[in-house]
């Protein structure tokens, strides 16, 4: 745990929690709002379009709503606590993977991106966080686990 120099550590620490904020928002901003859903963004799917209109069950769409609601808020509170952050970062590249493949059609997730887009550079940013154990580096996991 000590193979990071301060400057180091500290960059760490600020990018995140800068993504946990990032999720945190996308999240509560969700579960606060009971008009939201997904059913939108996943009937716009342009890639593994029969896959993501499973989702659209009636009886599956308010479980996919829960979860992605959730799903967001608690990734970004785990973030910022630096809680669970492996575990969370696994969860949360599954969720970016997820968007990535419903925003457009491979490989233009959108209008200004080829290959690479937004949910990308996050899902990477949660497999660095996972793979360096970002928790223990000023945050709660550092007292949960011990190597």
């Amino acid at each position: 745990m000590n193979n990071l120099n301060t400057l180091s550590r500290f960059s760490l620490l600020l990018t995140r929690v800068s993504l946990g904020v990032l999720f945190f928002y996308a999240g509560i901003t969700k579960v606060v709002d009971s008009t939201w859903s997904a059913a939108g963004y996943i009937g716009g799917a342009k890639t593994f379009t029969s896959f993501y209109q499973l989702f659209l069950n009636p009886i599956i769409l308010p479980i996919v709503n829960f979860l992605n609601a959730w799903g967001l808020t608690i990734l970004g509170v785990a973030l910022i606590l630096g809680l669970f952050v492996r575990l969370s970062s696994i969860l949360g590249i599954v969720l970016m993977l997820l968007y990535y493949f419903a925003a457009g059609p491979f490989p233009y997730p959108n209008a200004h991106a080829w290959v690479v887009d937004d949910h990308i550079v996050y899902a990477l940013l949660l497999l660095f966080f996972a793979s360096v154990r970002a928790g223990r580096y000023w945050g709660m996991d550092r007292f949960l686990f011990r190597d």
